[in-house]
């Protein structure tokens, strides 16, 4: 599972929030909350990041740990 799908459904859990209760406040549909929860590899990102707002984030780059060798 991908870091924000797990930090998605974890923090979801901790609200005592059901997918359609986060769906309906995020403003996207259950839909998307399943496929995002069970790890779909192409979503909208601008969805994605409606949801990280509920909980006090944002989409941003990370950089990659890579060696300088």
């Amino acid at each position: 599972m991908s870091e924000i799908a797990e930090f998605i459904k974890t923090r979801r859990k901790q609200a005592h929030l059901t997918q359609e209760e986060l769906a309906k406040r995020a403003g996207v549909g259950l839909r998307f909350i399943r496929e995002l929860e069970n790890d779909k590899a192409t979503l909208r990102l601008d969805k994605v990041d409606q949801i990280l707002r509920l909980f006090g984030h944002t989409i941003g780059p990370i950089p990659l740990k890579r060696d300088l060798e």
